[in-house]
């Protein structure tokens, strides 16, 4: 009987992230134990948020103990260090069939450790990749989770009660093994880095070369949301134009420094398309526009050496309008289609088995990348699970036809315009090169050949060949 009065689920970390998710989880009917590190954190929670499913644990082994078996502890510190520190005071007190999650925004690399870690000790680990900020924490996230598929079964419920909903179906589906989860949260996150600055070119776009004003692109972005474009960036960036300056005339976003931040997974997403031979040039561009954006010492005094000409507005706004909305749609399918990719070719290295489609159901709501056409990405991996590439699905084949001229003409008028586009014409490149059977890279291989004696293939014939270049020189 002792055992039904016990709680559910304990959470420990109770910064933003996981004092938000305790509540929504104590919220749909859960007993949640919870602690941080600084019990003061724990009391002050306690007193703020009274609820009567939360109970305060000062110490981990109370908190271990008040929860029924299999115990499900969900781990919510900053990653890397820390998420190890507190795996190890927590193997005093687990017990084999114990379930340790991680829901911070760890490397998939240290989930695939701690998975195999713990799995030798008979304890179950889930690095859970949980995307949505503080309001998804609160309300429902879009939740990754990745570790042993029998195990999952434990905690699925409680996952699916706290996630996003969408049409009554849950943002949350189990990925595969390991680090699995928080691999999908990467390139999620590595999606959301080329979406915004996508978005923000075509804000710069617009401004610039349309000359519209920030309420006439507010109302462009809001029009453009009610379209194949609707999603949660398109609609806050409309949002974000039309607030004005609390503190002075004018808009906000006109007094807000041209600095981008940024916390490292666009990175991880980009070293891991080098490793694994993987093109995502829209993610990489975006993570370089970013780093470039941290230069402003630099870039000013470039501009003063290099003299940038005016931007030459153009005559025809309505057609601007209708180019951008169609050239924003175009790289962001070549964008989406890339980090798909990324995730086949990750499957396959790290022996993983993902059902896209599953994976694209995750991003339907709760989470930044949210968007109308996820359903038709969802569509193309159930027609096709072994889909090679997105840009090859009917749906997305066709929209690419309709729309490639738009993004192509775009992207001349803004380099006519010295106007910087990077994953515009990352996205337009990498499309005109996946469409070109036969590439310039027969003459790198000669160069290989010519002073490295790197050897090469023929077109002709089959075998591994050398030439002696200098022979004839």
């Amino acid at each position: 009987m002792e055992e039904f009065m016990k709680n559910n689920i304990a959470v420990i970390g109770l910064s933003v992230m996981g004092k938000n998710l305790a509540l929504n989880i104590a919220d749909k009917g859960y007993k949640v134990s919870v602690f941080n590190r600084t019990t003061s954190v724990m009391e002050e929670m306690i007193k703020n948020f009274p609820h009567q499913n939360i109970q305060g644990k000062k110490t981990l082994k109370e908190l271990v103990e008040s929860l029924e078996k299999p115990r499900k502890i969900i781990i919510m510190v900053k990653a890397g260090g820390a998420v190890d520190s507190v795996i190890n005071q927590l193997l005093e007190f687990v017990k084999k069939d114990d379930i340790i999650i991680d829901g911070g925004n760890s490397f998939f690399k240290d989930s695939e450790r701690r998975y195999k870690t713990l799995k030798e000790k008979n304890i179950n680990f889930f690095g859970v990749g949980i995307s949505g900020g503080e309001e998804g924490a609160r309300k429902g996230p879009a939740i990754m989770p990745g570790g042993d598929k029998e195990a999952y079964n434990e905690i699925k419920k409680i996952l699916e009660d706290i996630s996003a909903k969408v049409n009554g179906n849950p943002c949350i589906n189990y990925t595969s093994t390991g680090g699995a989860g928080h691999y999908v949260k990467m390139v999620h996150n590595g999606i959301e880095y080329g979406d915004m600055e996508i978005i923000a070119e075509s804000y710069y776009i617009l401004k610039n070369i349309g000359g519209f004003t920030n309420q006439q692109i507010s109302d462009i972005f809001a029009k453009f949301n009610k379209g194949k474009l609707k999603s949660y960036l398109i609609d806050i960036t409309s949002k974000i134009l039309k607030v004005k300056d609390p503190d002075a005339d004018g808009y906000l976003i006109d007094k807000i420094l041209d600095k981008s931040g940024q916390k490292g997974t666009g990175k991880w997403t980009t070293i891991q398309g080098a490793d694994l031979g993987s093109c995502i040039s829209v993610i990489s561009s975006a993570l370089n526009a970013r780093y470039m954006s941290s230069i402003k010492d630099t870039r000013i005094l470039a501009e003063k050496e290099f003299k940038k000409n005016e931007y030459q507005k153009f005559a025809d706004r309505e057609k601007l309008i209708t180019m951008v909305e169609n050239s924003l749609y175009t790289a962001k399918i070549i964008s989406y289609a890339q980090g798909f990719s990324l995730l086949r070719q990750a499957e396959k290295e790290y022996s993983w088995t993902f059902n896209y489609a599953d994976i694209a159901k995750i991003f339907r709501g709760g989470c930044i990348i949210q968007a109308k056409f996820l359903q038709n990405i969802i569509e193309a991996y159930q027609n096709n699970p072994k889909l090679e590439n997105l840009v090859f699905d009917t749906f997305f084949k066709e929209e690419i036809k309709k729309n490639i001229d738009s993004l192509r003409e775009l992207t001349l008028l803004a380099i006519k315009n010295e106007l910087p586009i990077m994953t515009f014409t990352s996205a337009l490149s990498y499309f005109d090169t996946l469409k070109t059977a036969r590439l310039s890279a027969n003459m790198i291989q000669a160069q290989r050949d010519y002073f490295g004696a790197h050897t090469f293939n023929r077109i002709d014939k089959q075998g591994v060949f050398h030439y002696d270049w200098l022979k004839n020189n």
